[in-house]
């Protein structure tokens, strides 16, 4: 077993492969953390909580006036709520008599095989090869009878440690919970630890902020309804002296795609505490007699290696237990070109299919009809809400197109915006109610359009009978599903007044039930995620998206950061990016190269290439599909950092048996008769042979000097250049 627990000392030790997790039953039945990290024996480390009588630290009442034991100074699992802790918290509970107050100690406790479930809410899966325990840990308010059960999930090989929690009413009154997190941490020394969030906005998303923690709340969250392009629902905590090599890093992912929160707090005593879960802000949910609350789960890892391995920890358990589709690992994905770039609204089924066959040529394997083939679609006025094919465009219809489209050989997708109607619809006219709009108020537009209740039953069963009925009229390949702004103007018209802070979590977990009913009914249909580019691209979206469009911003330059940050977390093979004619400067090559850091296609019209341009694209078309494997399922290596980097910026990916590797180098400011630039490789087998191919270079070289000497970079080249290193180990030759 992954978990065990010590009936003597009451401690609990979470062991994946690499690492080791503890908690104990202490003192008054309150539960306390006391290690995550590196693996241990199942001693208890109690030892590490040294107990002083603290100045104006309260103690719990039976405590017996023993003044050196104050949840304020005490490492905890989940924090109570009115016991003396002052600390940011996990839990605001408004009980049935009116009082604000959580007193949860240990009740009761089960250790079971298999991964934990939240209803309504996604979780990742094990795999039959894998090791996977449940800690059931539940704490009880003996006054309320509420009762929290701390969730975690041990999946051993992956060093991935899932945890979450759920909210029993055993009351007789109904309670609202105010706050409720999925996980809260305590470090018992915080002030080396250094906070790492993806921050940015619309075009710029996740970039990366490295910050010291400080005698503060530091916050990261989303207010919008998602999880946005303005952060993402991940943390790290790393070690201050900690680099992509070594040092101490903790990880935590949100599983969840609506407004979020995650706190860090420095406390007086130089303790950290971190909570993640839902954003209380506007928030509040009515749990009645007997009823559960589930939150969303939240993914950490931890090594002592660097920044480098806590990111391939989540690489490597994206790509095996997040998502069941074929098209995760099993169906090579194809070379696709988008038509919004190319034409925008002003298009039909003959234009669609020039382009279809100008884009073969150039090695692309599926076209894609983004907005503006439903409804009244003539621009972003009107049509949303109306999902029937506006034959004025679509002349021939759906299934003849695509037809016309399979027989050149090429598959055929199509773009959705499902969660948002206009004003000018049929959809509106018909159910005005189903739209967020507050009473007495006009809605706030974005892009022209407003947001629907998908907290609605009825609003939810539209949604999957209509674009379901689109998705089996033809041979539709793949799906892109957009979002296209924020939510405001919180408020459903089928809740009561005093449920209305529902609104949001309600929204999130009815959007899940669409795309249960969409696309886990559609299992050999490819689907991608898109939110006005990254504004939703987390880890719940990606249980149902094999990829999430990175970015509207297809800039390549801009793409080298947009790349390396999503990289702390997402692997290559789940961030969408294409070669478009943004930055007219940067070659065609360069712009496919760094698309390869992603899943690779086209955003362009591609009737208006020229025959060279063509050559290119077909040759760079090939390379994606070469280097499929190595770049989809290889080992990411971050070589140099964008954010810091004057001359170049590069990445490799390494086969799981190190056999084989690509190294990526984009140029991006050689200043003239500078000095040489050398770019070290990692990862690689130290006394292997490789054969070394690229960048003018064939040569054969060990290993240990591709990892110390480095790869030295041409410098009379033209400027934006990129060279594709490809290392090949001698024995397969």
């Amino acid at each position: 077993m992954s978990i065990v627990y010590n009936e003597k000392k009451k401690t609990f030790s979470l062991h994946t492969a690499r690492t080791t997790y503890q908690l104990k039953i202490g003192n008054l039945n309150y539960v306390k953390h006391l290690y995550y990290g590196a693996t241990i024996h199942d001693e208890d480390l109690i030892y590490l909580i040294r107990r002083y009588d603290r100045g104006f630290s309260g103690n719990p009442y039976d405590s017996l006036k023993e003044r050196t034991f104050s949840l304020d100074a005490q490492p905890q699992e989940f924090t109570t709520q009115q016991q003396g802790d002052f600390r940011i918290n996990s839990i605001e509970v408004q009980n049935g008599d009116g009082s604000f107050s959580f007193d949860g100690r240990y009740v009761s406790h089960k250790i079971c095989k298999g991964p934990f479930t939240l209803k309504g809410l996604p979780t990742p899966f094990a795999r039959e090869e894998d090791t996977v325990d449940t800690l059931e840990l539940t704490i009880e308010d003996a006054v309320t009878k509420v009762r929290v059960t701390l969730l975690y999930t041990v999946f051993e090989e992956a060093d991935i440690i899932m945890r979450a929690a759920r909210v029993h009413n055993g009351g007789a009154k109904t309670i609202a919970l105010k706050r409720i997190m999925s996980m809260n941490m305590d470090f018992m020394n915080g002030r080396d630890l250094d906070l790492i969030s993806l921050p940015g906005r619309y075009g710029q998303e996740r970039q990366v902020e490295r910050q010291s923690l400080t005698h503060h709340v530091h916050k990261i969250r989303s207010g919008r309804g998602i999880s946005s392009h303005q952060q993402n629902p991940f943390i790290a905590l790393a070690e201050r002296n900690a680099g992509e090599d070594y040092g101490s890093c903790y990880g935590f992912a949100l599983m969840y795609s609506g407004s979020f929160l995650a706190e860090a707090e420095l406390d007086q005593y130089d303790q950290a505490r971190l909570v993640m879960g839902i954003n209380d802000r506007l928030f509040s949910w009515d749990v009645a007699p007997g009823e559960d609350f589930d939150t969303p789960a939240v993914l950490m890892t931890y090594t002592h290696k660097g920044l480098t391995r806590m990111s391939q920890n989540y690489h490597n358990f994206f790509r095996t237990n997040m998502n069941r589709s074929k098209f995760v690992r099993d169906v090579r994905r194809p070379v696709l070109i988008n038509t919004w770039e190319a034409a925008f609204f002003s298009f039909d089924d003959v234009k669609l299919v020039e382009i279809a066959r100008a884009a073969k040529d150039m090695g692309v394997e599926m076209i894609v009809m983004d907005d503006g083939w439903f409804g009244k679609r003539d621009d972003d006025n009107s049509g949303l809400g109306d999902w029937y094919v506006n034959e004025k465009k679509i002349r021939c219809g759906l299934t003849e197109l695509v037809r016309q489209i399979n027989d050149m050989d090429m598959k055929f997708g199509i773009w959705f915006e499902p969660e948002m109607v206009s004003e000018d619809s049929n959809l509106f006219r018909a159910h005005p109610d189903w739209v967020m709009e507050i009473p007495g108020r006009h809605a706030v537009r974005s892009r022209n359009q407003l947001v629907l209740d998908v907290g609605r039953k009825e609003v939810q069963d539209y949604l999957i009978q209509s674009v379901n009925r689109i998705l089996d009229s033809a041979n539709i390949y793949y799906v892109k599903w957009d979002i296209n702004r924020a939510i405001t103007d919180l408020w459903s018209n089928v809740l009561p007044a005093e449920r209305q802070g529902e609104v949001f979590h309600r929204y999130v977990l009815g959007l899940y039930r669409v795309m249960d009913g969409i696309i886990k009914t559609h299992p050999d249909v490819m689907f991608e995620g898109c939110a006005g580019g990254g504004g939703r691209f987390d880890p719940a979206m990606l249980t149902y998206f094999v990829q999430y469009w990175s970015s509207d911003n297809t800039r390549p330059l801009d793409n080298l950061k947009l790349h390396y940050g999503s990289s702390f977390l997402y692997p290559v093979c789940s961030m969408g990016a294409h070669v478009s004619e943004a930055s007219p400067m940067v070659p065609l090559e360069t712009k496919a190269a760094i698309a390869m850091c992603g899943t690779f296609g086209y955003e362009l019209d591609a009737t208006k290439l020229s025959r060279e341009q063509i050559e290119t694209c077909a040759e760079m078309s090939r390379l994606y599909h070469k280097y499929y494997d190595l770049n989809f399922f290889g080992d990411y290596y971050r070589l140099s950092n964008p954010f810091e980097q004057v001359n170049l910026v590069a990445w490799e990916t390494v086969a799981k048996d190190r056999k084989e590797a690509l190294v990526t180098v984009i140029t991006v400011n050689l200043t003239m008769n500078g000095p040489q630039e050398y770019i070290k490789c990692k990862g690689l087998a130290p006394d292997t042979l490789y054969h070394l191919e690229g960048g003018g270079s064939d040569l054969v070289v060990s290993g240990m000097a591709l990892m110390h000497a480095g790869i030295p970079v041409p410098r009379e080249i033209p400027e934006f250049t990129a060279f594709l290193y490809h290392l090949k180990a001698l024995e397969d030759q």
